[in-house]
């Protein structure tokens, strides 16, 4: 049966430059007060590999009836796009607020302990150097929000660092449960993972077996919801949920890959489609806990995904390992609900990037975003909170290191690919969402413009020497 997809169309300079950044803290602070009487608890679903379109809501061959409720309770984000959609650098940025390609990991990190400090791709043409680990000089939103009074709890899936020392306790957060020292499973039942034990925190019941009966998504919900239950602390919290599902190995639930069968799906994509289905248990699971503790009032949830899918993105052109940079490589499903200040069922189309994530959840916690000079996004706070359209004064930048594409400027509905065999391709997303018709060769003021930015940013960045445009136009 085929995919089918439903398509829903510095240090401060002076007096002035100080009073006004503490203006606008106390404006930020003065703001999430007045929404809420006390600071919100906030929950991050990260999927991994979830394309925009694999929902119930937006494909009738998916089920999702808890995220297509939790949507339907949200405002949707809907041109929410990953600034390296790959494993490791999407987490990256969403950690630390940064653009991967200033972080310099611009590609997932390899199996295994490192024992070198950055690792080459074989059909790279750049040869970009990647690091094998984050480091930990780089602030971690949870960091920054714990500044601001939050205890964070982090469950789930890393691949920011395998060796010890990068860790998310290392990175800021208070606990951790169902990390590993690998990027996906060996498989979601049996056993999870070839070479490595989960990492638990020691005051938390550590998950040793080699082998297991339970599902691994059911195993990471009952812990977040066991951790919701058990949770007393007098000040706010976080809980980061980093799914494993759906990313391969595709293997679902045996009783959810027949259901799926019968309703004629086969091979693989039943069994995505039973991934998807475990993944929005887990969501209902969590939402549930929440209810039931009389939480569900003060908490904000979020949701995205990591990068587009392994299967096609239909009709989007791109997916995970395939034209990576087009719509269905880097964009993703975002939902945030905050309950009395979101209303249900809304859409917003601003130009967001991943980016965004960290100073938003910083000003969400009654922090100012603005202080922190090494961030590379934009808080959202005003978009959630009054929806209005996100103004960008400059482009945002997709970037790779795997193969001759590896950049993407989007600027308002136009968006540039660039190879680096200095190819470039230019589509008009308002009026071809697909990326269909190449129109590079009529555009030419266009394209001397975002390649000269384009530069420019990688200059910025700090990869300039890596670029497929050592000249402008």
């Amino acid at each position: 049966m085929k995919h089918l997809f439903i398509f829903l169309p510095l240090l401060c300079l002076g007096i002035t430059a100080c009073s006004t950044d503490m203006n606008k803290s106390k404006q930020s602070a003065e703001l999430v007060e007045k929404t809420n009487s006390k600071k919100p608890n906030i929950v991050l679903f990260f999927v991994d590999d979830l394309g925009f379109g694999d929902l119930g809501m937006r494909n009738p061959i998916f089920e999702s009836p808890n995220v297509d409720a939790l949507a339907a309770q949200s405002l949707s984000l809907e041109n929410t796009y990953v600034a390296s959609p790959t494993c490791s650098p999407s987490r990256a940025t969403l950690l630390t607020g940064q653009h991967p390609a200033k972080l310099k990991m611009v590609r997932h990190l390899p199996s295994g302990i490192p024992t070198e400090p950055v690792h080459y791709w074989k059909t790279d043409p750049a040869q970009f150097p990647v690091p094998n680990w984050l480091d930990t000089k780089y602030k971690s939103y949870a960091t920054a929000i714990k500044e601001q009074g939050y205890y964070n709890h982090f469950v789930g899936k890393w691949h920011l660092g395998h060796n010890k020392g990068f860790h998310p306790t290392d990175h800021g957060f208070d606990s951790q449960w169902g990390t590993t020292n690998e990027g996906h499973p060996k498989g979601y039942s049996g056993k999870f993972f070839k070479d490595s034990s989960m990492l638990t925190q020691p005051s938390e019941q550590a998950l040793t077996e080699s082998k297991s009966d339970k599902y691994l998504t059911d195993l990471l919900a009952q812990h977040s919801v066991d951790w919701i239950n058990r949770y007393d602390k007098d000040q706010p919290f976080m809980l980061s949920l980093w799914f494993y599902n759906v990313h391969r190995p595709s293997q679902g639930k045996p009783d959810y890959v027949k259901h799926f069968e019968e309703k004629g799906l086969t091979g693989d994509m039943a069994k995505y489609a039973a991934q998807i289905k475990s993944m929005d248990d887990a969501v209902g699971q969590v939402r549930a806990a929440l209810k039931a503790k009389g939480l569900d009032k003060d908490t904000i949830i979020l949701f995205t995904s990591d990068q587009g899918s392994y299967f096609p993105n239909l009709p989007f052109r791109g997916k995970k390992k395939g034209e990576t940079l087009y719509e269905g490589g880097a964009r993703v499903p975002f939902f945030v609900h905050w309950p009395n200040v979101t209303r249900d069922g809304t859409i917003n189309h601003s130009l967001i990037q991943t980016t965004d994530i960290f100073p938003t959840l910083v000003d969400i916690a009654g922090g100012n975003s603005t202080l922190d000079k090494n961030l590379d996004g934009i808080s959202l706070l005003n978009v959630i909170r009054d929806n209005k359209v996100l103004e960008r004064n400059k482009p945002i930048y997709g970037y790779r290191a795997y193969e001759d594409l590896y950049v993407s400027v989007r600027e308002g509905d136009w968006k540039l690919l660039g190879y680096r065999s200095g190819e470039r391709r230019l589509y008009n997303l308002g009026i071809d969402p697909l990326e269909q018709n190449n129109v590079v060769e009529h555009y030419p003021k266009i394209v001397k413009s975002m390649t000269i930015k384009l530069q420019g940013w990688e200059k910025e960045m700090g990869v300039e020497k890596y670029t497929g445009f050592p000249q402008a136009l």
